[in-house]
């Protein structure tokens, strides 16, 4: 069977003409609705309409018999759901449709019968290599034509937005979000049951596609299932490399570690920990809400913050404070500003004015003392990145003039200037007055200050070139061969750590009690010994510590044996240091997600821990550790001994290579890893495989 290589074509993207199946007089009909979309944005392609009662809709010829219609681009579907897999087929056949828009709801989101409809028309449309986008959708739309049934439309510009949207109301929810406050859109995809194409495959298609001189680069995405996230980490990162900014909403993340699971890795891995990663590791600005969505959108929109010390530039002091401490919280920096030309600037303000940052010019502040302040910030305070410019309005005068002086600063300045313009009614006429002139207003200032601090401090993509550790492929895949599913036993944990260049402990599994005290005199006194067999081994009362002579051995081997599921006891020696941890688990459809931490009750209570997706740079494991809140415990806090943050970020990586030549290890937990100044050694490891 010919393999069908499914991605957006020019019939969607821009028709030539268009037929909408099931038009209609009535606009509350989806059908009625984006029929005037379309003629209301001034399609200049051929316009049709399918309609078996009438041979007029809004002035548009309605073609009673489908052999009567010319041959179309792309077809827009509002009829019942049953008819739609053989129109489909009989247009893609008859007429050369090549690009399918499904509104109609009633496929797979509804029951059996509506996925066998909706499977049906899948394979209608790529018998033709065509393209579908929904069913279940709002539709799509570009500066090209308005092929959605919903309003608001946006102002549709090539160098605004991209926005790819699982889910259809939520589409509109976003654009009614960001357009009252200037965010300008260059597509909206909404892919309803992405029976064909996802999101995913939407951004795919605009990395392939990309330009830098047309392209927008701006993506937006909403994502309620992540169903193919290599491809997504693929072409968010290709395009984040070639400059664009990616912002998500990822919904459904309450199931984050609710699983049972039999190890501190498996239990706090999940979907939601996985796309956490998946996003970090692309450098994809996550949001969760629709407002911080748009926000992050309008920060990508201005010029870029190349530093972290920002000028806040107000006539209202409440607000200043509430957006210093939201951006000094989350690791930006509001520097002084002070010397010669500082004082040089406040002659210029109204006495009582300051300038030490932030820059208050009082109530009484007016725009030629504005056009002073932003020029002192831009040429003489070196040290400052951007500006944050609040000015409002208690409604005693106009302020058109404030903001047509921000305007011009905005065009000349080359340091990026947020403007916070938050007198919605009070200033409403001259917000609208900034708006029209292609600017984008931020009307709370804390939401400005999470979305700047978010978006200043995303990674960037991992190269492709990264090099990673070397391990013992042969031994390592030997070992997992031979394997059957299940946990591996002690020894061949043993093997594969060893293979991976991982150190472990020394350490003896022994079945008797005069093998135990053997034992001991080959490790050294003091001991611990740890019964093997059942998976908990604390809970179980399976762990002795600072075992110290051989009657306390034969003790403690004859206790342990007596537990339920015993095989036999294990023991090493007692050794001292930060317990740590680290472990990997298989994730569906996403990989191996690798995770550390603090052990102990750093991740028993506090849930303190980093993920990442394998395999891991030493930058990404770096970054893992550093970001731990309890990274000051391995630095060595206090004058306390610490951690070799180096070998610690090593032995990540490793494992984060282990499981990329091991598939099969679907969960691995190393805990505890001792760490001291000298050494990261692992004392407990247990390795499932599941083939």
């Amino acid at each position: 069977m010919k393999k069908q290589f499914i991605m957006i074509n020019k019939q969607l993207v821009n028709p030539r003409s268009i037929v909408v199946v099931g038009g209609s007089e009535d606009l509350s009909k989806p059908g009625g609705k984006v029929l005037k979309n379309i003629l209301d944005g001034r399609y200049k392609g051929d316009l049709y309409v399918t309609n078996p009662k009438a041979d007029k809709i809004q002035g548009i010829r309605s073609y009673k018999n489908p052999d009567d219609l010319p041959e179309t681009d792309l077809a827009i579907f509002a009829i019942a759901a049953k008819h739609c897999p053989d129109t489909i087929k009989y247009l893609a056949e008859n007429k050369n449709t090549r690009a399918f828009i499904v509104l109609s709801a009633g496929f797979s989101e509804e029951s059996e019968e509506g996925a066998v409809l909706e499977k049906q028309m899948v394979d209608a449309v790529n018998s033709v290599n065509g393209c579908l986008i929904g069913p279940n959708c709002i539709g799509f739309l570009n500066h090209n034509y308005n092929g959605v049934f919903t309003t608001p439309i946006p102002k549709l510009d090539p160098a605004g937005c991209d926005f790819i949207s699982g889910s259809g109301a939520t589409a509109v929810f976003v654009m009614e979000a960001g357009i009252p406050n200037g965010l300008i859109f260059s597509s909206v995809y909404s892919v309803g049951n992405s029976a064909q194409l996802g999101v995913e495959d939407v951004l795919k298609y605009m990395d392939e596609n990309f330009d830098p001189k047309t392209s927008s680069e701006v993506k937006l995405l909403y994502i309620e299932s992540i169903e193919k996230p290599q491809l997504l980490l693929r072409h968010a990162s290709s395009l984040i490399s070639k400059g664009c900014k990616i912002a998500a909403v990822k919904a459904g993340s309450s199931d984050a570690g609710s699983r049972a699971a039999s190890s501190h890795t498996g239990a706090l891995a999940g979907s939601d920990t996985a796309a956490e990663a998946l996003f970090k590791k692309a450098g994809i600005v996550r949001c969760y809400s629709r407002e911080e969505l748009t926000t992050v959108a309008s920060v990508f929109m201005h010029k870029e913050l190349q530093g972290k010390n920002l000028a806040i530039i107000t006539h209202a002091g409440g607000p200043a404070v509430m957006l210093t401490d939201t951006l000094s919280e989350r690791g930006m920096s509001i520097p002084p500003i002070e010397g010669r030309k500082a004082d040089a600037l406040l002659k210029k303000l109204h006495p009582g004015s300051s300038v030490a940052n932030p820059i208050d010019f009082l109530a009484t502040g007016n725009a030629e003392q504005l056009g002073f302040i932003i020029d002192a910030v831009e040429n003489d305070f070196h040290h400052i990145d951007g500006m944050v410019i609040i000015f409002g309005s208690p409604g005693l005068s106009p302020v058109y003039d404030v903001y047509q002086v921000l305007h011009e600063k905005m065009e000349t300045c080359k340091k990026p200037i947020f403007p916070v313009l938050p007198s919605i009614i009070n200033a409403k006429d001259e917000i609208k007055m900034f708006l029209s002139k292609g600017r984008i207003n931020f009307p709370d200032e804390v939401a400005l200050g999470r979305a700047l601090s978010k978006v200043y401090h995303i990674s960037e993509p991992v190269p492709e070139t990264e090099e990673y550790p070397a391990l013992e492929q042969k031994k390592i895949r030997k070992i997992i061969d031979e394997a059957g599913n299940g946990y591996l036993e002690p020894e061949k944990v043993q093997q594969l750590l060893d293979a991976a260049g991982i150190l472990c402990v020394p350490e003896k599994v022994v079945t008797s009690g005069d093998d135990a005290v053997n034992a001991s005199g080959e490790l050294g006194y003091p001991l611990v010994m740890k019964v093997v067999g059942p998976l908990h081994k604390s809970d179980v009362g399976g762990v002795a510590l600072n075992v110290s002579n051989d009657e306390e051995v034969r003790k403690e081997f004859s206790r342990m044996m007596k537990i339920k599921g015993a095989k036999g006891v294990l023991m090493q020696p007692m050794l001292e240091g930060i317990e740590l941890f680290t472990g990997a688990k298989k994730e569906d459809k996403f990989g191996h997600l690798v995770m550390c931490g603090l052990g102990g009750i750093f991740i028993e209570v506090l849930k303190d821990f980093q993920s990442g997706l394998a395999p891991l740079s030493f930058e990404e494991a770096k970054e893992m550790v550093r970001n731990l809140r309890g990274y000051g415990i391995i630095k060595g806090a206090r004058k306390q001994r610490g951690v070799d943050e180096n070998q610690f970020v090593e032995l990540i990586t490793r494992v984060a290579v282990l499981v990329n030549i091991a598939p099969e290890i679907s969960e691995m937990d190393l805990n505890p890893v001792l760490g001291t100044p000298e050494s990261i050694v692992v004392v407990d490891a247990r390795i499932c495989v599941e083939k």
